[in-house]
């Protein structure tokens, strides 16, 4: 199978652009997403490329810690895609070495953990892993104070390598 680019309007684009680099970088996650159908499986990777799947483990990395941190993330099931997979590495090449380095700091953490926060649980229950758990609560700070610095890397990286990503129409 091979790889898909998305396609984006110029005018899409410029837009974001104006708008930040939260909304630069999301245009290139919604149309990376259409490419697969809204949904990123084993089977849909095969029509992304590494930078693809990249971006949007950054945009699930990032949606899951600002909303509810690591123990959301690992909870949620994406432990193991961001974790056992070499999206440290991959992000580092981007130039986000700190990223690379926090990410790495929490992997001790999350093979301590996974199979305690991955399991089945009520909301109660969920709720108290945080408490049972506080190691993350150093991480998900970090993350919380650095993703903005983060996402411009990203979308420089983006910007710098856009043909990776997606063809751009008038």
């Amino acid at each position: 199978m091979s790889t898909e680019k998305a396609i984006i309007k110029d005018a899409e684009l410029k837009k974001a652009s104006e708008e930040g680099l939260d909304a630069f970088v999301d245009v290139f996650v919604k149309h990376t997403y259409e490419i697969v159908g809204g949904q990123l499986t084993a089977e849909t990777m095969g029509k992304l490329s590494a930078d693809q799947i990249t971006l949007l483990a950054y945009s699930i990395l990032c949606e899951e810690v600002m909303n509810g941190g690591y123990v959301q993330l690992i909870h949620n099931g994406y432990g193991g895609f961001i974790f056992l997979n070499p999206f440290a590495r991959a992000i580092k090449e981007w130039g986000l070495v700190e990223l690379a380095r926090h990410i790495r700091k929490v992997i001790p953490l999350y093979k301590k953990y996974r199979d305690k926060i991955e399991a089945d649980c009520t909301d109660d229950e969920f709720m108290a892993l945080f408490e049972q758990m506080p190691e993350f609560d150093d991480y998900d700070d970090d993350f919380v104070v650095n993703e903005e610095q983060w996402t411009a890397q990203v979308a420089y990286y983006i910007d710098e390598h856009i043909d990776q990503f997606a063809t751009i129409e008038p």
